[in-house]
């Protein structure tokens, strides 16, 4: 017999090893003695009580020489199984690998049929992706990923951008450095044991006031690609190249306001700073001696990590200044509102970042730095024990070159990665990839399509 589920006859099975009729129909067997059937009255192994007429199929007829059906599948969970009678079969119409539930079915409707996700055990369809990014929450891989994409898109924008910044930046640092700062008799007493306390202070000042400079030029140079970078980033994400030209005419109305949140946010870390070590400072200044400093340990300590807290809730400030074309207090205001509820994963994310940067630049750096060792006066050996306070041109020069082509790469990583965090925060909370989709040109995304499961 074929004891295959749903093809055998309802109600009965042969027990006797006889094989049901060639052509599959329920049909009742002949009686010794009688030419046919008699229709008035059921043979006694079908109940009197039988269903309606078209409630029970029976396999069609095998005409003569017909090659047999096929075996039907086997029983799983995605293909179309024939089911049995009521859909308790492991198949078919309500079961739990047919086309939708049924009366009495082992499955809701939807698992492998129309309307359901398309496959055994699948998912709902994916993101559109028209630029570096899907168009939906992104992880930290995709976000750097999204990064670096981005660079090698756009890589006579992004480069150009980052290469020309970064020389007139340093360009500035070694004029600055080699003309004004360049003062070894003012550094000298850092380095002597004899040094009074006059001499001290006056070094450390030199040498603050020097790191000051450098930094100042440095940050103004970041502005400046930061801003246009985000731009560039900004429609890489939806497809649309840009050139320099349109990135600069975008970014520059808003440098100003880019400057001065810029300037703020480390200005506001500083005073926090202050506040917190001002105890210490007092007692020692009162003649507190060794509580006073770690009275000034302490509270810088603690100043620290509420700087720190802070300057992570305003981290998405300079993408929400310069895509939304906010102020700079709004701009914070929109920046605290990102990230609340989210503080430690942008600040993995952005700690995750900048030790990247901060690597590659290394890398980079580091053999320019001992070449210009090499090339200047006391070699290497001078280098590194430092007892030459007077930095000559072609260490400056040499070491610059390394700083030239370190910005050129970490300038697009850092600005990439804080843009597309914002955009991140904003997917997750705003739902801003229907925008998104909007602006690169995809119709009918975010709608009920076919292939959808409902409710979700």
């Amino acid at each position: 017999m074929k004891d295959t589920p749903g093809w055998a006859s309802p109600g009965s099975a042969p027990s006797d090893g006889q094989e049901p009729a060639g052509s599959g129909a329920a049909q009742p067997p002949e009686q010794p003695g009688q030419g046919g059937v008699n229709p008035s009255e059921p043979p006694s192994k079908w109940s009197k009580e039988q269903p309606p007429p078209g409630q029970w199929s029976a396999p069609s007829p095998q005409a003569p020489g017909q090659a047999p059906p096929p075996p039907p599948p086997g029983p799983g969970w995605g293909g179309q199984q024939p089911g049995g009678p009521g859909g308790y079969g492991p198949g078919g119409p309500g079961g739990y690998g047919g086309q939708g539930g049924g009366p009495g079915g082992w499955g809701p409707p939807g698992y492998g049929g129309p309307g359901g996700w398309g496959g055994p055990w699948g998912g709902p369809p994916p993101a559109a992706k028209p630029g570096v990014i899907p168009l939906r929450p992104l992880g930290i891989g995709e976000i750097l990923d999204g990064a670096v994409s981005t660079m090698r898109t756009c890589w006579r924008t992004v480069l150009g951008i980052s290469l020309t910044v970064a020389v007139v930046t340093e360009i500035a640092v070694i004029l600055v450095q080699g003309f004004v700062l360049n003062d070894a008799a003012g550094t000298e007493a850092l380095s002597d044991p004899s040094a009074s306390l006059d001499e001290l202070t006056q070094a450390m000042g030199t040498t603050m006031l020097s790191s000051a400079v450098v930094l100042l030029i440095s940050l103004l140079g970041t502005i400046v690609a930061t801003a246009l970078l985000t731009s560039v980033t900004s429609r890489a994400v939806i497809g649309k190249p840009v050139t320099t030209a349109e990135a600069w005419r975008e970014a520059g109305p808003r440098l100003a306001r880019l400057f001065g949140l810029t300037l703020l946010l480390p200005l506001i870390a500083a005073v926090i700073i202050a506040v917190g070590t001002a105890p210490g400072l007092l007692v020692i200044a009162a003649g507190g001696g060794g509580g006073g400093a770690a009275l000034a340990a302490l509270g810088g300590l603690g100043a620290g990590v509420v700087a720190l807290w802070l300057m992570i809730r305003f981290s998405l400030a300079s993408p929400a200044l310069m895509l939304e074309k906010q102020g700079v207090m709004k701009s914070m205001s929109r920046s605290v509102k990102l990230v609340r509820g989210s503080w430690w994963r942008v600040f993995g994310i952005q700690l995750l970042a900048a030790i990247i940067a901060n690597i590659v630049a290394s890398i980079i750096v580091i053999p320019f730095a001992f070449l210009a060792a090499a090339l200047s006066g006391d070699g290497i050996s001078g280098f590194l024990n430092g007892s030459d306070g007077q930095l000559d041109w072609t260490f400056l020069i040499v070491s610059g070159i390394g700083s030239v082509i370190g910005a050129m790469l970490t300038f697009p990583i850092t600005a990439g990665v804080t843009v597309l965090l914002y955009i991140d925060q904003r997917i997750r909370r705003e739902a801003l990839d229907l925008d998104l989709a909007r602006a690169a040109g995809i119709h009918g995304y975010g709608s009920e399509t076919p292939g959808t499961t409902p409710g979700s």
